[in-house]
């Protein structure tokens, strides 16, 4: 069956009436559980089925979403989570805006895919039209830069020449036939094929509306012209790979000093703690290192003071298999741990008080005991 949208495809809305319906369910796209509803059949619809490259449309059945259509035979069957009495009358309305894309892409398609065999004898052996990207699978290992720049200004030439593409006769400046085709990039495909990315029609018109905003933005924070982002972001990230070097390296002094100040001392308490917001776990276990003793437990973190962040537990093998869980479980953590330490991520810094309690407690029992 022909429907109607392939034999008008500028009719946005269309007075048909419900042949039959139903109940059904529908897989979402992305998986997950199916949704219960009614598969429904009318006279003849407005509303294209899933089918040769291009998505199903959306639109309305009176006021009923339409959530997906599907071809089953000659039958374009609607899927919908409202029953529809069979035989009613009904106004079926179209999503225009998502029709209109999928037009634009798929003539773009076709109108490459006849240029790219005619210029270069390269035939499409599959495509696909994306959600904002399309790509045309070319039987080719590959294509140069220049012809695909070829193709590109052959094609928008082609547009521009306003060679009709529909059976309806349109003025030369109608806008609903005005577009451009946009040749974005090549891709390696299956064997020997060549995958060409392109966008069409208002794909192109957001997209240079998107990197006009894009543009703007880096032109006001990196205080220079278009031209000059490239080398602006270059040294900004040269400069903070040498930052982040400098500031790795002030934090290996910081941690050797600190674990030297504690040894330093003529009374040394059996418990250690210490939490440094800007550290890092080569930072915990380099006073680790540094202190090294058994005899002497410690808790240390790094990351942010209430979420997020790092711990370690070191110091004797038996005390930190006692420890090592319990303390990754105050924190809503998780962990492991060998030959006395224990160190893990934490989810929960805010309760590093909890934690000193508890080892506070078990050095006390230790001390009682013995």
């Amino acid at each position: 069956m022909v429907f109607r949208c392939q034999r008008d495809s500028w009719a946005r809305q269309f007075a048909t009436r419900v042949v039959s319906c139903r109940e059904a369910e529908l897989r979402p796209e992305s998986g997950g559980e199916p949704m219960r509803g009614f598969q429904v059949v009318l006279e003849d619809t407005i509303l294209f089925p899933e089918g040769g490259g291009q998505p199903d449309d959306r639109g309305l059945i009176g006021a009923v979403p339409v959530l997906r259509v599907t071809r089953r035979g000659a039958e374009a069957v609607h899927f919908v989570e409202t029953a529809l009495e069979p035989g009613s009358a009904v106004l079926l309305s179209l999503d225009w805006e998502r029709r209109f894309d999928h037009m634009q892409q798929h003539s773009g398609q076709h109108l490459i895919t006849a240029i790219a065999e005619q210029m270069f004898g390269f035939k499409t052996t599959s495509w696909e039209l994306g959600r904002q990207q399309s790509v045309i699978e070319l039987d080719t290992p590959s294509m140069t830069t220049e012809q695909m720049e070829a193709l590109e200004q052959s094609v928008n030439e082609k547009i521009r020449e306003r060679i009709p593409v529909t059976v309806r006769e349109l003025a030369a400046d109608d806008p609903e036939v005005e577009t451009v085709i946009k040749l974005i990039c090549t891709e390696k495909g299956k064997k020997n094929k060549t995958n060409l990315v392109f966008l069409a029609g208002n794909r192109v018109l957001k997209s240079v509306e998107q990197s006009h905003r894009t543009e703007k933005a880096l032109t006001s924070l990196l205080k220079n012209g278009p031209g000059e982002h490239v080398e602006a972001v270059k040294r900004l990230q040269s400069s903070v790979k040498l930052l982040q070097k400098n500031n790795l390296n002030l934090l290996r002094d910081i941690a050797v000093l600190i674990a030297r100040d504690f040894k330093s001392k003529p009374v040394q308490s059996p418990l250690f703690v210490l939490h440094r917001k800007e550290g890092d776990s080569e930072f915990m276990n380099i006073i680790a290192n540094e202190i090294g003793k058994e005899e002497t437990l410690l808790f240390l973190t790094v990351g942010d003071e209430k979420e997020a962040g790092l711990f370690l537990l070191a110091g004797s093998v038996e005390a930190v298999e006692n420890l090592g869980p319990r303390v990754a479980e105050l924190l809503e953590g998780k962990g492991a741990g060998k030959r006395g330490r224990y160190q893990g991520k934490a989810t929960k810094m805010s309760r590093r008080g909890e934690v000193q309690a508890l080892l506070q407690e078990f050095i006390s029992q230790q001390t009682d005991e013995a």
